[in-house]
Protein backbone atom coordinates (compact mmCIF):
# COMPACT_ATOMS: atom_id res chain seq x y z
CA UNK A 1 0.00 0.00 0.00
CA UNK A 2 2.80 2.40 0.89
CA UNK A 3 4.57 1.58 -2.38
CA UNK A 4 1.39 2.32 -4.30
CA UNK A 5 0.93 5.68 -2.54
CA UNK A 6 4.56 6.54 -3.17
CA UNK A 7 4.24 5.73 -6.88
CA UNK A 8 0.97 7.72 -7.12
CA UNK A 9 2.51 10.77 -5.46
CA UNK A 10 5.57 10.45 -7.73
CA UNK A 11 3.36 10.41 -10.82
CA UNK A 12 1.31 13.39 -9.61
CA UNK A 13 4.47 15.31 -8.75
CA UNK A 14 5.93 14.52 -12.15
CA UNK A 15 2.78 15.74 -13.91
CA UNK A 16 2.81 18.97 -11.92
CA UNK A 17 6.46 19.55 -12.77
CA UNK A 18 5.81 18.76 -16.42
CA UNK A 19 2.89 21.21 -16.58
CA UNK A 20 5.01 23.89 -14.91
CA UNK A 21 7.82 23.25 -17.39
CA UNK A 22 5.44 23.55 -20.35
CA UNK A 23 4.10 26.85 -18.99
CA UNK A 24 7.66 28.15 -18.54
CA UNK A 25 8.62 27.18 -22.07
CA UNK A 26 5.50 28.80 -23.50
CA UNK A 27 6.14 31.91 -21.44
CA UNK A 28 9.68 32.27 -22.78
CA UNK A 29 8.33 33.37 -26.16
CA UNK A 30 7.13 36.60 -24.51
CA UNK A 31 10.54 37.16 -22.91
CA UNK A 32 12.45 36.57 -26.16
CA UNK A 33 9.92 37.25 -28.95
CA UNK A 34 12.53 37.97 -31.60
CA UNK A 35 14.37 34.72 -30.85
CA UNK A 36 11.25 32.59 -30.50
CA UNK A 37 9.42 33.75 -33.60
CA UNK A 38 11.14 36.77 -35.07
CA UNK A 39 8.93 38.41 -37.68
CA UNK A 40 10.75 39.30 -40.89
CA UNK A 41 10.86 42.98 -41.71
CA UNK A 42 8.53 42.41 -44.66
CA UNK A 43 5.92 40.48 -42.63
CA UNK A 44 3.30 43.21 -42.37
CA UNK A 45 3.64 44.57 -45.94
CA UNK A 46 3.45 40.98 -47.22
CA UNK A 47 -0.13 40.78 -45.93
CA UNK A 48 -1.29 43.73 -48.03
CA UNK A 49 -0.52 47.37 -48.76
CA UNK A 50 -2.94 48.91 -46.27
CA UNK A 51 -3.88 48.67 -42.60
CA UNK A 52 -7.26 49.84 -41.29
CA UNK A 53 -7.47 51.11 -37.70
CA UNK A 54 -10.70 52.09 -35.96
CA UNK A 55 -10.76 54.57 -33.10
CA UNK A 56 -7.56 55.93 -34.59
CA UNK A 57 -7.67 59.53 -33.39
CA UNK A 58 -5.86 58.98 -30.10
CA UNK A 59 -4.78 56.38 -27.55
CA UNK A 60 -4.13 52.85 -28.78
CA UNK A 61 -5.65 53.54 -32.20
CA UNK A 62 -3.24 56.38 -32.85
CA UNK A 63 -0.34 54.24 -31.63
CA UNK A 64 -1.33 51.33 -33.89
CA UNK A 65 -1.59 53.70 -36.86
CA UNK A 66 1.90 55.10 -36.24
CA UNK A 67 3.51 51.72 -35.57
CA UNK A 68 1.98 49.97 -38.59
CA UNK A 69 3.11 52.85 -40.80
CA UNK A 70 6.62 52.49 -39.36
CA UNK A 71 6.46 48.80 -40.31
CA UNK A 72 5.77 49.63 -43.95
CA UNK A 73 1.99 49.84 -44.32
CA UNK A 74 -0.20 52.62 -45.61
CA UNK A 75 -2.93 53.34 -43.08
CA UNK A 76 -6.66 54.08 -43.17
CA UNK A 77 -7.61 55.85 -39.95
CA UNK A 78 -11.28 55.77 -38.95
CA UNK A 79 -12.68 57.76 -36.05
CA UNK A 80 -15.31 60.31 -35.05
CA UNK A 81 -13.41 63.62 -34.97
CA UNK A 82 -12.23 64.65 -38.43
CA UNK A 83 -9.89 67.43 -37.29
CA UNK A 84 -8.05 65.09 -34.93
CA UNK A 85 -7.76 62.44 -37.67
CA UNK A 86 -6.35 64.93 -40.15
CA UNK A 87 -3.78 66.21 -37.67
CA UNK A 88 -2.56 62.72 -36.75
CA UNK A 89 -2.57 61.63 -40.40
CA UNK A 90 -0.27 64.53 -41.32
CA UNK A 91 2.08 63.59 -38.46
CA UNK A 92 2.26 59.96 -39.63
CA UNK A 93 2.86 60.88 -43.27
CA UNK A 94 5.64 63.28 -42.30
CA UNK A 95 7.28 60.84 -39.87
CA UNK A 96 7.07 57.66 -41.98
CA UNK A 97 6.54 58.62 -45.60
CA UNK A 98 3.55 56.24 -45.83
CA UNK A 99 0.18 57.16 -47.29
CA UNK A 100 -2.63 57.86 -44.84
CA UNK A 101 -6.34 58.03 -45.63
CA UNK A 102 -8.97 59.21 -43.13
CA UNK A 103 -12.63 58.28 -42.85
CA UNK A 104 -14.90 60.04 -40.38
CA UNK A 105 -17.34 57.72 -38.62
CA UNK A 106 -19.22 57.65 -35.34
CA UNK A 107 -19.32 53.97 -34.38
CA UNK A 108 -22.21 54.48 -31.98
CA UNK A 109 -24.34 54.77 -35.15
CA UNK A 110 -25.15 51.76 -37.31
CA UNK A 111 -25.50 53.88 -40.43
CA UNK A 112 -21.75 54.43 -40.97
CA UNK A 113 -20.73 51.15 -42.59
CA UNK A 114 -21.90 51.80 -46.13
CA UNK A 115 -19.75 54.94 -46.29
CA UNK A 116 -16.78 53.10 -44.73
CA UNK A 117 -17.03 50.28 -47.26
CA UNK A 118 -17.08 52.79 -50.11
CA UNK A 119 -14.01 54.51 -48.67
CA UNK A 120 -12.11 51.21 -48.60
CA UNK A 121 -12.90 50.13 -52.15
CA UNK A 122 -9.86 49.37 -54.27
CA UNK A 123 -7.46 49.07 -51.33
CA UNK A 124 -5.50 45.87 -50.68
CA UNK A 125 -6.04 45.59 -46.93
CA UNK A 126 -3.67 43.30 -45.06
CA UNK A 127 -4.32 44.36 -41.46
CA UNK A 128 -7.46 45.34 -39.58
CA UNK A 129 -7.27 46.67 -36.02
CA UNK A 130 -10.70 46.73 -34.37
CA UNK A 131 -9.74 49.14 -31.64
CA UNK A 132 -12.67 51.53 -31.22
CA UNK A 133 -14.46 51.23 -27.90
CA UNK A 134 -16.08 53.16 -25.08
CA UNK A 135 -16.74 52.91 -21.35
CA UNK A 136 -20.30 53.38 -20.08
CA UNK A 137 -18.84 55.44 -17.25
CA UNK A 138 -15.21 56.34 -16.46
CA UNK A 139 -15.72 55.52 -12.77
CA UNK A 140 -17.03 52.19 -11.41
CA UNK A 141 -20.76 52.14 -10.70
CA UNK A 142 -23.64 49.72 -10.27
CA UNK A 143 -25.59 48.65 -13.36
CA UNK A 144 -28.77 50.57 -12.47
CA UNK A 145 -26.81 53.73 -11.62
CA UNK A 146 -24.92 53.84 -14.91
CA UNK A 147 -25.79 56.34 -17.67
CA UNK A 148 -28.34 55.05 -20.18
CA UNK A 149 -25.86 54.51 -23.02
CA UNK A 150 -26.19 50.73 -23.40
CA UNK A 151 -27.15 50.90 -27.08
CA UNK A 152 -24.22 53.19 -27.90
CA UNK A 153 -21.84 50.91 -26.00
CA UNK A 154 -23.06 47.78 -27.79
CA UNK A 155 -22.79 49.50 -31.18
CA UNK A 156 -19.31 50.83 -30.47
CA UNK A 157 -17.77 47.85 -28.65
CA UNK A 158 -19.50 44.90 -30.35
CA UNK A 159 -21.24 45.78 -33.60
CA UNK A 160 -18.24 47.76 -34.87
CA UNK A 161 -15.99 44.70 -34.62
CA UNK A 162 -18.44 42.39 -36.38
CA UNK A 163 -19.28 44.85 -39.17
CA UNK A 164 -15.67 45.88 -39.85
CA UNK A 165 -14.61 42.24 -39.84
CA UNK A 166 -17.35 41.39 -42.36
CA UNK A 167 -16.25 44.18 -44.67
CA UNK A 168 -12.55 43.30 -44.65
CA UNK A 169 -12.49 39.54 -44.08
CA UNK A 170 -14.34 38.93 -47.35
CA UNK A 171 -11.43 40.66 -49.11
CA UNK A 172 -8.78 38.73 -47.18
CA UNK A 173 -10.31 35.30 -47.73
CA UNK A 174 -9.69 35.02 -51.52
CA UNK A 175 -6.06 36.15 -51.03
CA UNK A 176 -5.69 33.66 -48.13
CA UNK A 177 -3.72 36.07 -45.98
CA UNK A 178 -4.40 38.87 -43.54
CA UNK A 179 -4.27 39.88 -39.89
CA UNK A 180 -7.22 40.97 -37.75
CA UNK A 181 -6.49 42.29 -34.26
CA UNK A 182 -9.52 42.69 -32.01
CA UNK A 183 -8.90 44.84 -28.94
CA UNK A 184 -10.60 43.46 -25.86
CA UNK A 185 -9.56 44.13 -22.26
CA UNK A 186 -8.28 42.30 -19.24
CA UNK A 187 -11.67 43.18 -17.74
CA UNK A 188 -13.27 41.02 -20.43
CA UNK A 189 -11.49 37.87 -19.29
CA UNK A 190 -13.53 37.59 -16.09
CA UNK A 191 -16.88 38.98 -14.83
CA UNK A 192 -16.08 42.46 -13.55
CA UNK A 193 -18.69 44.00 -11.22
CA UNK A 194 -19.19 47.78 -11.44
CA UNK A 195 -18.01 47.68 -15.05
CA UNK A 196 -20.68 45.15 -16.04
CA UNK A 197 -21.60 46.32 -19.54
CA UNK A 198 -18.03 47.11 -20.53
CA UNK A 199 -16.73 43.80 -19.19
CA UNK A 200 -19.50 41.86 -20.96
CA UNK A 201 -18.89 43.63 -24.26
CA UNK A 202 -15.18 42.84 -24.11
CA UNK A 203 -15.93 39.20 -23.22
CA UNK A 204 -17.87 39.05 -26.49
CA UNK A 205 -14.80 40.24 -28.37
CA UNK A 206 -12.73 37.43 -26.82
CA UNK A 207 -15.21 34.71 -27.78
CA UNK A 208 -15.92 36.19 -31.21
CA UNK A 209 -12.21 36.37 -32.06
CA UNK A 210 -11.35 32.84 -30.91
CA UNK A 211 -14.30 31.29 -32.74
CA UNK A 212 -13.49 33.25 -35.90
CA UNK A 213 -9.85 32.16 -35.78
CA UNK A 214 -10.98 28.53 -35.59
CA UNK A 215 -13.05 29.10 -38.75
CA UNK A 216 -10.41 30.93 -40.80
CA UNK A 217 -7.04 29.62 -39.57
CA UNK A 218 -6.90 27.16 -42.46
CA UNK A 219 -7.42 30.07 -44.86
CA UNK A 220 -4.10 31.59 -43.78
CA UNK A 221 -5.72 34.47 -41.87
CA UNK A 222 -4.55 35.41 -38.36
CA UNK A 223 -7.31 36.58 -36.02
CA UNK A 224 -6.08 37.50 -32.58
CA UNK A 225 -7.70 39.06 -29.53
CA UNK A 226 -5.53 41.49 -27.56
CA UNK A 227 -6.62 41.93 -23.94
CA UNK A 228 -4.51 44.58 -22.18
CA UNK A 229 -4.74 45.47 -18.51
CA UNK A 230 -3.24 48.90 -17.81
CA UNK A 231 -2.52 51.28 -20.71
CA UNK A 232 -2.31 55.05 -20.34
CA UNK A 233 -4.93 56.44 -22.76
CA UNK A 234 -7.74 59.02 -22.69
CA UNK A 235 -10.17 56.19 -21.81
CA UNK A 236 -8.17 55.41 -18.66
CA UNK A 237 -7.84 59.14 -17.91
CA UNK A 238 -4.12 59.03 -18.74
CA UNK A 239 -3.04 56.86 -15.82
CA UNK A 240 0.59 57.36 -14.92
CA UNK A 241 2.73 54.81 -16.79
CA UNK A 242 4.72 52.39 -14.67
CA UNK A 243 5.61 48.73 -14.31
CA UNK A 244 2.11 47.52 -15.19
CA UNK A 245 0.54 50.55 -16.87
CA UNK A 246 2.19 51.06 -20.25
CA UNK A 247 2.10 53.98 -22.62
CA UNK A 248 0.08 53.28 -25.74
CA UNK A 249 3.23 53.41 -27.86
CA UNK A 250 5.10 50.91 -25.68
CA UNK A 251 2.17 48.53 -25.58
CA UNK A 252 1.49 48.57 -29.32
CA UNK A 253 5.13 48.17 -30.33
CA UNK A 254 5.46 45.12 -28.09
CA UNK A 255 2.09 43.57 -28.92
CA UNK A 256 2.76 43.63 -32.67
CA UNK A 257 5.76 41.35 -32.06
CA UNK A 258 3.30 38.77 -30.64
CA UNK A 259 0.87 38.49 -33.57
CA UNK A 260 1.90 34.89 -34.30
CA UNK A 261 1.73 33.78 -30.64
CA UNK A 262 -1.81 32.41 -30.62
CA UNK A 263 -5.44 33.48 -30.70
CA UNK A 264 -5.27 35.47 -27.44
CA UNK A 265 -2.50 37.63 -26.00
CA UNK A 266 -2.34 40.24 -23.26
CA UNK A 267 -0.05 42.41 -25.30
CA UNK A 268 3.13 42.91 -23.31
CA UNK A 269 5.42 40.98 -20.97
CA UNK A 270 4.19 42.80 -17.84
CA UNK A 271 0.57 41.92 -18.57
CA UNK A 272 1.41 38.31 -19.40
CA UNK A 273 3.13 38.01 -15.99
CA UNK A 274 0.10 39.63 -14.34
CA UNK A 275 -2.21 37.00 -15.86
CA UNK A 276 0.03 34.19 -14.60
CA UNK A 277 -0.16 35.68 -11.10
CA UNK A 278 -3.96 35.92 -11.31
CA UNK A 279 -4.23 32.32 -12.51
CA UNK A 280 -2.13 31.10 -9.58
CA UNK A 281 -4.45 32.64 -6.98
Amino acid sequence: MEDYQHQLLTVIGGLICFCALVKCIRFMKYVFPHTWSGLPQAFFPSLGEWAVVTGAGDGLGKAYSFELAKRGLNVVMISRTLEKLQRVAAEIEQATGQKVKVIQADFTKNSVYENIEKGLQGLEIGVLVNNVGMLHNPLPCRFLNAPDVDENLVNCNIISATKMTQIILKQMEPRQKGLILNLSSGLGTFPCPLYTMYSASKAFICTFSKALQAEYRAKGIIIQVVAPYGVSTPMTMHQKPGLITKTAEEFVSESLDYVTFGDEIFGCLAHEILVIEFDSL
